[in-house]
């Protein structure tokens, strides 16, 4: 009962801390898009991620639960839990210390770390791989990003034109959260996938991912329900503090991160949907001169890197050591 509960717990402060994160982030730059409704970016992104996953599967999510460590022995489980809490540690005091962190890094090395303090087999070539993807992907966003942005120059005004780039911001919008659901989201789905798998089978190995339709309602309302919590903040900073976002702008920058994030979920590899909109606003910016940049959210995603993975790592595998004396 006291791991089950430990498990539902951690699993629900996931959940929010994602969509404070990541909901906040979507609909945030979803909405910086003029006359665009606050419900229809709201229902397009619950939707989508309710679906997306029954449909194009979690191979994402398997990554977290197969591809970093060995998790099926004995202790995999609490293995996996120790990870997620040091994510979640990591993450909320570099953010109390105003510094720059990703929630997906942190539970990249939390679970990384903590399986190699556990004892379990650690799969360095997965995370070299993952790694190295979710490297990529920012730049890819930032190079699209700034190809986009060249072109959309280049687009005539006519009386039309307002509505059809509208149109085309709607089709771009739910590619974006597709992209999410298929790929950053489903972190919480491993999380909340391993919570019931403990709930009904016991302390152990980690099992298949599955999360049944009312679960992932459930996992879709606190989701939505922790982006309420820094919708005005989030938005404003990826609206306001890195570009003076035009119609075009949003557009761009929406189809150069859902471009990157695709292209990794097509391998398999998790990669942060945040850093991947920021690296697109930031290249949009710079293709009308570098003075239209705030190279301070370019800074922020590397110190994410150089600060979150080293710290999740190491106290991961910390608490995997102490969970291996136990």
């Amino acid at each position: 009962m006291g791991w089950t509960l430990a498990f539902a717990l951690v699993a629900v402060l996931f959940v929010l801390i994602s969509g404070a994160n990541d909901a906040a982030t979507l609909i945030g730059l979803g909405l910086r898009f003029p006359h665009m409704p606050g419900w229809v970016a709201v229902t397009l992104l619950v939707t989508i991620l309710f679906a997306v996953p029954y449909v194009l599967g979690v191979a994402v999510a398997r990554t977290f639960t197969e591809g970093l460590a060995g998790l099926g022995t004995s202790i995999g489980a609490a293995v996996f839990l120790v990870g997620v809490v040091v994510a979640i540690v990591v993450v909320a005091v570099l953010t109390g210390r105003g510094l720059p962190t990703s929630l997906t890094l942190a539970v990249i090395g939390g679970i990384s770390g903590a399986g190699l303090g556990a004892g379990v087999p650690v799969s360095w070539g997965g995370l070299a791989g993952v790694l190295a993807i979710g490297l990529c992907a920012p730049v890819v966003g930032l190079v699209l990003g700034y190809l986009l942005g060249t072109a959309s120059r280049r687009v005539p005004s006519y009386r039309r034109m307002p509505k059809l780039v509208l149109a085309a911001h709607l089709v771009a919008y739910a590619a974006q959260c597709t992209a999410y659901a298929v790929n950053d989201g489903q972190k919480m789905i491993a999380v909340v996938s391993v919570a019931l798998d403990v709930g009904r089978n016991g302390l152990g190995g980690v099992g298949p991912v599955a999360v049944s339709p009312a679960w992932m309602a459930v996992l879709v309302a606190l989701f939505l329900a922790g982006s309420l919590t820094s919708l005005d903040r989030v938005g404003e900073r990826i609206g306001r503090g890195l570009v003076i976002a035009r119609p075009l702008h949003v557009l761009s920058a929406e189809t150069a991160a859902t471009g990157a994030v695709l292209g990794s979920s097509a391998l398999g590899s998790p990669v942060s949907m945040t850093q991947s909109v920021t690296a697109g606003v930031v290249g949009v910016a710079a293709s009308e001169g570098s003075r239209r940049v705030r190279w301070q959210g370019v800074v922020n995603m590397g110190t994410a890197w150089l600060v979150t993975l080293p710290s999740s790592l190491l106290l991961g595998c910390l608490a995997g050591l102490g969970l291996r004396l136990l």
